[in-house]
């Protein structure tokens, strides 16, 4: 149980970490890798600024990603996140298991939206750029009623 008032959520990087990411992600008490991580490196340098709660992502198949979970839940405070890599494969009603949000990954686009009061949010993809859709992570605010999601364009 964290009492992470600042929560970090990233998604998609792809074996790359870029240097904003970290900067961005530092002061918040808990790190969410929603998948697609790329490389276990990545995980150990997030590990060094919050605890971290990462899923496995569709290109995470090395060895290393073995200990990764399909699904995970994260605790800050009393707010419960469910985490998946990829939403279309969401099996749960959030809303009737108690969680105030959903985040995942995997389609690149950064969003939030709302749905039986649960938010679900994607926080984009922070690795190397695809298409042209812009490099994102996003910080969650618990310290405001209700939370508050901030979206942060990298590089």
């Amino acid at each position: 149980m964290s009492h992470a008032a600042l929560v970090g959520l990233i998604s998609d990087t792809h074996g790359l970490l870029r240097p904003e990411a970290v900067s961005a992600l530092s002061g918040c008490g808990l790190i969410i890798h929603a998948g697609d991580v790329g490389d276990p490196a990545i995980l150990e340098r997030l590990e060094a600024l919050a605890p971290v709660v990462a899923v496995r992502g569709n290109i995470d198949t090395g060895a290393w990603a073995s200990g990764l979970p399909e699904t995970a839940v994260a605790e800050a405070g009393s707010f419960r996140m469910y985490v998946l890599h990829d939403v279309k494969q969401l099996a749960i009603n959030p809303a009737a298991e108690g969680f105030s949000m959903v985040v995942s990954g995997h389609s690149h686009k950064a969003g939030r939206s709302e749905r039986d009061g649960v938010v679900y949010v994607n926080p984009g993809s922070a690795g190397p750029r695809r298409f042209r859709l812009p490099v994102t992570l996003a910080r969650l605010d618990l310290r405001t009623s209700p939370a508050r999601v901030e979206f942060v364009e990298l590089g």
